[in-house]
């Protein structure tokens, strides 16, 4: 891989790289999608990396078909697939780790320690085998976005960052490799979500700046729907990921919720215009 990218960079062509965990979705293919418009060579890594999941969560269960995910990739006009090895990633004696610090410690920091930490990891590493020229990533995952773009501003690496929108199913469902666990209830239940989304743009539409009060509104809300747990539900700044009491300049409104058993994340920046 890095052969091959040292080769490119010497023809003066550009890579774009999407970094994924595999399972692919429409979401994974519009960061394909848009990859294609900015470079001459788009590259997808598979990879789902163990050093993000806690010993609680799903990484064996985690879903992979590279049968599927090879043909998706293959009709959206990705160049190459990267499929790595855990031991050409993490080799015997491995033991260098990238914390990204203040951005990584609220939100899904706080209920998934070291989670960060695998992610900033396994992107560094990727960067260095794959050399991109820029790298895209979806914006459902805000934290993880936000995370790498202050590595790469952080160690001075030269690759472009592109956050691409959150895609959704036509009822308002962001897309997800995890929706394969939810069941016809659960199904439903989740969207409450996106409902929710949409109040909180709706009261700050209509005036409403105070945190607290549209932080409970939405509480309201997804609780009323059954088969949910709430992690979270913050209203954050847009850079330091800060919670913030009020609503000014760049805002998002992050929420985490366990349907059933499954983990889903959603967000939306205030003012940006949020439909299916």
């Amino acid at each position: 891989m890095q052969s091959f990218s040292s080769n490119l960079r010497m023809k003066g062509k550009k890579i774009a790289f999407v970094p994924t965990m595999g399972y692919f979705h429409e979401g994974h293919l519009s960061l394909m999608k848009e990859a294609k418009k900015m470079a001459d060579c788009v590259v997808v890594s598979i990879y789902v990396n163990p050093t993000q999941f806690g010993p609680k969560e799903d990484f064996s269960k985690y879903p992979r078909d590279l049968d599927r995910d090879l043909k998706m990739a293959e009709s959206v006009n990705a160049d190459v697939v990267f499929y790595p090895s855990d031991k050409g990633m993490y080799p015997a004696y491995y033991q260098t780790y990238v914390d990204v610090e203040k951005v990584t410690q609220n939100l899904c920091g706080m209920s998934r320690p070291g989670h960060f930490r695998g992610v900033a990891t396994v992107c560094n590493k990727l960067f260095n085998i794959v050399k991109p020229h820029i790298a895209v990533f979806g914006k459902k995952d805000f934290q993880q976005f936000i995370s790498i773009k202050r590595m790469v501003d952080d160690l001075n690496m030269d690759i472009q960052i592109v956050g691409w929108p959150t895609v959704r199913e036509p009822d308002g469902l962001a897309m997800s490799s995890r929706n394969r666990y939810l069941d016809k209830d659960e199904r439903k239940s989740a969207l409450s979500l996106f409902a929710a989304l949409k109040l909180a743009q709706k009261l700050y539409s209509n005036g409403e700046t105070k945190s607290s009060v549209i932080i409970n509104e939405v509480e309201k809300l997804i609780k009323k729907a059954p088969c949910t747990a709430i992690d979270y539900i913050k209203i954050c700044d847009t850079k330091t990921l800060k919670d913030t009491d009020k609503i000014k300049n760049q805002s998002v409104v992050v929420l985490a919720v366990k349907v059933g058993k499954t983990r889903l994340i959603d967000n939306h920046v205030f003012g940006e215009k949020l439909d299916r």
